[in-house]
């Protein structure tokens, strides 16, 4: 287990709003960061000692990346796999790359977290037309038809209501390497962000509810409103996932709410949009116990001082940043993206209230 100790250098494989503030909670802890991002106004070079813009699979600057820095790590799961064993050859690389591997393939990722004991949708991998109507016969309609690989806030997916929206759909997603999923008519969806550290100790923050607007996470509340079984029920799931990857790092585990049961949705192997809350409202950020993970530092209390809102600012409600620092009892975090656009997470902003 390596100790990378303060005034070392962790390196970053991408360069977004994540990445910067990963870099901000590393130098509070006395480390500097290297910045490695093929988008020249990364915002997270802002915020960093050194920046390599450079592909992913450019080899020779990941080479002199991994001789510039002590440890490694990513901010968003769409980093090549290649290009993390790569560098795991040269440096340590946390989370490793077979999570990696496991996290950006939907269809591994279900059969993995089966495999770990916790519970979710019903799916069927498909590559066909001919597949997904399999699927809908198995199982019903309306049916979720996704890509496998590179998904996020809801791009790469669609909604099968009827057998004959199965073959457009199957082709406006690429026909092959897709996943039908049923259609879950769930309650709420919420989130437990985990820390684990590379001795096996773990961290979790409270269950928290997450709702959304056009697929895009617009508030989390924290903590929900949940009965001490259902917390439970998701802390014991995001254990037990966390505990069979060998993960080391910050772990994210999207759940729907069937009464006082979860069904997995999706990792993130990564800090997360449902975690930026614990900057304000925790006594350690996921942010900074990412940091702790991957450096072989004990990892720091999830237990949150106050209860938190966090509201996602996109496109031009950045704009409105008078307006909330005005607020007494809300935090404003600005990403320092340069171009505000419709649906862009532009930054966040966090009310906190007493805890009851």
């Amino acid at each position: 287990m390596p100790l990378i100790p303060p005034h070392s250098t962790i390196g970053i494989l991408g360069g977004g709003q994540l990445g910067r503030m990963l870099a901000l909670a590393a130098a509070e802890l006395g480390y500097k960061v290297h910045i490695f991002a093929p988008e020249a106004d990364s915002p997270a070079a802002d915020v960093a000692a050194d920046f390599t813009c450079a592909p992913y699979e450019d080899i020779a600057a990941l080479e002199r990346f991994a001789a510039a820095v002590d440890v490694a790590t990513y901010e968003f799961e769409n980093i090549p796999t290649a290009t993390v064993r790569h560098l795991a050859a040269m440096i340590p690389v946390f989370p490793d790359a077979d999570a990696l591997e496991i996290t950006q393939d939907r269809l591994r990722e279900k059969d993995f977290v089966s495999a770990a004991g916790a519970r979710t949708t019903a799916y069927a991998a498909v590559d066909s037309a001919a597949d997904a109507v399999a699927a809908a016969e198995r199982l019903g309609l309306p049916l979720v038809l996704k890509t496998r690989r590179f998904g996020y806030d809801g791009k790469g997916q669609r909604i099968v209501r009827d057998n004959s929206e199965i073959a457009p759909a199957v082709t406006a997603l690429g026909d092959v390497n897709l996943i039908a999923e049923a259609f879950v008519a769930f309650e709420r969806e919420v989130s437990v962000v985990i820390a684990r550290g590379q001795d096996g100790a773990m961290a979790a923050y409270p269950l928290v509810e997450n709702r959304h607007e056009h697929h895009i996470l617009a508030e989390t509340i924290a903590p929900a409103e949940a009965s001490p079984r259902l917390a439970a029920c998701a802390d014991q799931v995001a254990r037990a996932v966390a505990g069979k990857l060998r993960y080391v790092g910050v772990l994210a585990v999207e759940m729907f709410v069937l009464g006082e049961e979860v069904l997995v949705n999706e990792l993130a192997p990564r800090v997360h949009n449902s975690g930026h809350w614990t900057i304000d409202a925790c006594a350690v950020s996921q942010f900074e116990n990412h940091i702790r993970a991957i450096c072989g530092l004990p990892l720091g209390s999830p237990a949150p001082h106050s209860r938190a809102v966090m509201q996602n600012l996109l496109g031009d409600d950045i704009g409105r940043y008078a307006e909330f620092l005005a607020e007494p009892n809300a935090r404003f975090h600005d990403y320092g993206k340069r171009e505000a656009r419709a649906g862009r997470k532009m930054g966040h902003v966090t009310r906190l209230y007493p805890l009851s």
